[in-house]
């Protein structure tokens, strides 16, 4: 039994989902630098940032009908990341740890610390100590839910309205989260310096 050509009407349709899914890939990968900065501040390292985004384009491509055009694609871009990263930090919760590391795993790190000059001020000192790699890691420390909101309104100057719309959470639960996630990330940041 051989099956019939295409009507015309199939024709267009197929023609037009086909420009339409361009349409997406092409908004969609316009906004690839803005949802590598906020991975980048999600996790601790460059290669798990571009894993995440990787994994959330790969997402967005693979569900790219269920996005609503007219819609804010920035936030369902977002909103996908941080399903993702709130499952990659699952996955971690329920691996087993790895060894801590021991004082002479810090030997290089002490001799450099003892070569010092005593004569920097208080306040070159907190500025050399306070790296961005020192940044990442107090971020890392602050709990899921927290360092979310703190990523999206400190770092990536997302309103309080978009932000709850991204995590799914009431306008009230940004405000709060994001208070105690900076009270949080203060105190690590202090333990830092």
């Amino acid at each position: 039994m051989s099956e019939s050509a295409p009507t015309a009407a199939e024709t267009r349709r197929i023609a037009e989902v086909a420009r339409d899914r361009v349409r997406f890939e092409e908004e969609a990968l316009a906004l690839s630098d803005q949802v590598f900065r906020v991975a980048r501040r999600m996790v601790n390292s460059r290669e798990a940032a571009e894993d995440l985004v990787q994994d959330t384009y790969a997402r967005a491509f693979r569900s790219w009908q269920q996005f609503q055009p007219g819609t804010n694609l920035r936030a369902w871009l977002l909103r996908i990341l941080t399903n993702l990263n709130i499952d990659r930090g699952r996955k971690i919760q329920r691996s087993p740890d790895i060894e801590p590391l021991e004082e002479g795993d810090y030997f290089l790190y002490n001799k450099l610390e003892s070569t010092l000059p005593d004569e920097n001020p208080d306040e070159e000192r907190v500025i050399d100590r306070l790296s961005q790699n020192a940044v990442v890691d107090a971020l890392a420390e602050v709990p899921h839910d927290f360092r979310d909101v703190v990523v999206l309104v400190d770092i990536g100057e997302f309103s309080y309205a978009d932000a709850a719309q991204i995590l799914d959470i009431p306008v009230g639960t940004v405000m709060s989260r994001l208070h105690r996630g900076r009270r949080i990330l203060k105190q690590n940041l202090a333990e830092v310096v």
